[in-house]
């Protein structure tokens, strides 16, 4: 038998748990904005740090050029006094020159230099630097200068660096007998400017981690609201709906994605509360008539008569089962963007219609009104027909032969892109409670006469609905009902449903 492969230890398994760890935390959302910020950051960071050295040592060039200007109009300033005395020799310029330079302290890394016919006469300080000793290539340069003369030599030489000089002939009766020199060795200032980088960079090092710290826990505060969206719809079920996120002191992309979501969970609830009213209601419904098929069916003897008697009960039954299918298939359809088929009808020819209709339902002491002028709207017109006779059927089974039902029509005032039609009937009316559930479905009310499936109601709400219209009740006991549909002569655009 091949040896059993040997189990995992604790390091290794320590260290997929790390890998694991390593790599859920790259692939969240935060880590890889982190990532992009970080990198977007250090090639600023990148572009700086050259900018700014670049920018440090030009200022410390322009430092050292007004210094030396400076230090050169000090001295220029006391030869033009010294040569304003009449009969100046060479040997007096000598001795002015050493004079003023034993006088002069000047800076480190700045040297006094004067030439007197074509030859080093003194320096101060005395030690020169390679590039500034004689029989040097800016020696030569500085032989053959006519005119005053501000520029820089690049010695290459690292402790040495750029040499920055001025360089002034001097002359006396009207020749050239030598030129005065200050110049300046940058390798020191360049060297304190580097440090100065050096600690800049290692300060933004600093300042860059603090700053993905710092992003990565603003990151995830800010991805919060998305953590808790994903926590609860994972938790969502077809029982339990009611989980919401919070948005606190919330602005911005992220609250408009939590609103929208808490509205269409808002939606989706509202939906199934009302698909699981509709499945409980419509089983209750149906139970009774399959219970009384099933019972006469099993007590079906051989008696003709008997038979005959259940087979009509069976039938009855069963028709008032398809009517009920018919009106939850209608009310199902009415949320469907095509479920109207839209015309333009006359407002007082369409009603004349239904009352004409609705005269032949029952015996009661019908009234039509036609109020205002005729208005034309847009709408479906087998639709609309039913919703009116769904409520005059209504009316028809909650009054008596000696009550009154009307019928009108109107277009209402001040607002000639709205008609209005009315059912109202002198019946035993409704109470408040009866009210407030009127349009939902399978509502009846206690002790009525109604021979319906309860549904005519919620199917005429549903066809106005689809209308984009709006049903109102108004009603007292006693003193009767009184349906009011309002829809717009215009023709609306489609209905939002769930």
């Amino acid at each position: 038998m091949p040896p059993e492969s040997p189990l995992p230890t604790d390091g290794s398994s320590s260290a997929h748990s790390r890998k694991a760890l390593w790599r859920r935390l790259f692939n969240e959302t935060r880590s890889r904005i982190l990532l992009l910020y970080g990198l977007l950051l250090l090639l600023v960071t990148g572009l700086s740090i050259p900018l700014f050295r670049y920018l440090l040592f030009a200022s410390v060039d322009t430092r050292v050029q007004q210094d030396l200007n400076q230090e050169r109009d000090k001295f220029l300033t006391s030869y033009r006094e010294w040569e304003s005395a009449p009969e100046q020799t060479t040997e007096q310029l000598k001795a002015f020159v050493t004079e003023r330079f034993n006088e002069v302290l000047i800076e480190d890394d700045n040297f006094h230099l004067m030439l007197i016919d074509g030859k080093l006469f003194y320096s101060n300080p005395l030690y020169l630097e390679e590039p500034l000793r004689p029989n040097s290539q800016l020696f030569q340069q500085w032989i053959q200068i006519e005119q005053p003369t501000a520029s820089e030599y690049r010695s290459g030489l690292p402790d040495i660096g750029k040499i920055l000089y001025t360089a002034d002939p001097i002359r006396l009766e009207g020749k050239r007998r030598g030129t005065f020199i200050t110049a300046h060795t940058s390798a020191g200032e360049r060297q304190e400017a580097l440090v100065g980088v050096y600690l800049l960079i290692q300060i933004m090092g600093v300042v860059f981690f603090i700053s993905l710290l710092l992003s990565w826990l603003g990151a995830g505060k800010l991805m919060a609201p998305i953590t808790t969206l994903a926590r609860t719809a994972r938790s969502i079920s077809d029982s339990d709906l009611t989980q919401r996120i919070t948005t606190p002191r919330m602005n911005g992309e992220l609250a408009e994605l939590t609103h929208t979501f808490n509205a269409m969970m808002d939606r989706i609830q509202s939906a199934f509360d009302s698909q699981r009213s509709f499945i409980n209601d419509a089983s209750h419904e149906l139970r009774t008539p399959i219970t009384i098929i099933q019972g006469h069916l099993e007590l079906l003897d051989s008696d003709p008569q008997s038979q005959q008697e259940t087979i009509e009960l069976v039938l009855d039954e069963l028709a008032r089962m398809g009517r009920l299918v018919s009106d939850l298939l209608l009310i199902a359809k009415s949320e469907r963007p095509n479920f109207l088929q839209r015309e333009p009808i006359e407002a007082w020819d369409f009603t004349e219609e239904i009352f004409n209709k609705a005269i032949a339902l029952a015996t009661r002491n019908w009234k039509l009104t036609l109020e205002t002028h005729s208005v034309q709207f847009t709408g479906d017109r087998q639709k609309l027909t039913g919703a009116l006779l769904n409520l005059l059927r209504n009316a028809i089974q909650h009054t008596h032969k000696e009550h009154t039902i009307a019928l009108g029509c109107r277009a209402l005032k001040n607002s000639h892109d709205r008609v209005q039609f009315w059912v109202r009937d002198t019946g035993k009316g409704m109470t408040l409670a009866e009210q407030q559930r009127a349009f939902e479905r399978f509502a009846r009310g206690p002790n009525r006469r109604t021979e319906g499936s309860g549904l005519g109601l919620a199917i005429a709400s549903a066809i106005v609905q689809a209308h984009n219209g709006k049903i109102d009740l108004e009603s007292q006991p006693n003193k009767g009902s009184t349906f009011r549909i309002t829809l717009s002569a215009s023709e609306p655009g489609p209905s939002p449903h769930v």
